[in-house]
Parts: C-alpha cells; structure tokens; sequence
C-alpha cells in the first residue's frame, strides 16, 4: 500500500469537500479550488471530517495514481486553508523590483525593465527592492509564476547575480585563474 495514499486527510474546521463523477472540489476560507480525477483508477470518499483516496486495482497505474491523487487534494485543503508561499530574492547591482498597479516591475540589468502581468489568483508582495513574496491558494500556479519570475534572470555561477529562491545554494565557479601578460 502507498505510504502517501493510504494516509486519510483531515479537514480543519470551514473547509468542505465534494466529490462529483470525475471531480475534487475543495471550499475553503480562502476561496475553491476543482481537481479533476481519474474515477476508474480510485475513490475519493469523504467521511468523519476526513478525506480518503481508495484505489481500485493493484497494477502500477492504480497504485501510481493512489498517492498522486491524494497528494493533490491534501495541497487543494492547505490551500484554501493557509495560501501557498514562494519568496524570491534578487542580488545584483542596481537590480530591484517594484509593484506597479497589477503588474511587478523589475531593473535586472537589461537595457530596459521587465513588465510581469500579475495572473488572477496570485497575489505578489515587494517588501523591499530585492524580495519578492509570491503567494496564492494553487501550489502549482504559486510554483510555475515563481519559476517565470526566476527565468527572466537566473542567478549566475560566476557572480551571483540574479533571481534565486530563498535559500536556494548556488554552486559558484572560479573564473579565470593564471592567465599571463
């Protein structure tokens, strides 16, 4: 038995479950989010203040689709119950970010700033020129916004300038050593 699928979700208090034919719907404090599922592989029961995904055969794409399943709606209910966050930070000279109506504005040392169309359900924050908070109910379009963000500069090996996550350890290279003249 999958060690992800067979553990049950619990429901914090204000967050409600549904099950349609091929659908997981999660409402919650924080607004709804709609999972499609595959109903031939598993089942979703939802009972006691808990979620449960069973699946239905014991072949590799059952049991593949047994804790991916799972996985998804247990980050659906952490979603509309606390927002997802991603944090990046930007080093470099001169590189800074700003917001600006609905759309971030970034200088990362190009001749011209970078205008990033903020989509719906994402909220950004800029607490400070070299930071930015990247929050929402979606994991997944938390993650794949950071990673937009993140590709217009990624951190470079020789210097470090650039976008990185929080945290994120970036493997340094020496430059030019011994060259004669």
């Amino acid at each position: 038995m999958s060690k992800v699928g067979k553990k049950p979700i619990r429901l914090p208090d204000g967050v409600r479950v549904e099950v349609h034919a091929d659908q997981v719907v999660v409402h919650g404090p924080h607004g709804t989010l709609t999972c499609p599922y595959e109903p031939e592989y598993v089942t979703v029961v939802v009972e006691n203040g808990e979620v449960r995904v069973e699946r239905k055969g014991e072949r590799a794409p059952f049991r593949a689709r047994h804790g991916l399943y799972r996985a998804l709606i247990a980050n659906m209910v952490q979603g509309v119950t606390q927002k997802w966050q991603k944090e990046l930070e930007i080093q470099g000279l001169g590189y800074r970010a700003r917001l600006e109506g609905k759309a971030l504005l970034m200088e990362l040392g190009y001749s011209h700033p970078i205008r990033f169309e903020i989509p719906p359900g994402i909220e950004l924050e800029v607490p400070d020129p070299a930071r930015i908070v990247v929050r929402g109910i979606d994991r997944r379009l938390v993650g794949q916004v950071a990673a937009n963000i993140r590709a217009f500069r990624p951190p470079e090996p020789y210097r470090g300038t650039g976008i990185r996550y929080r945290g994120e350890a970036i493997v340094r290279k020496a430059g030019k050593l011994g060259a004669k003249g």
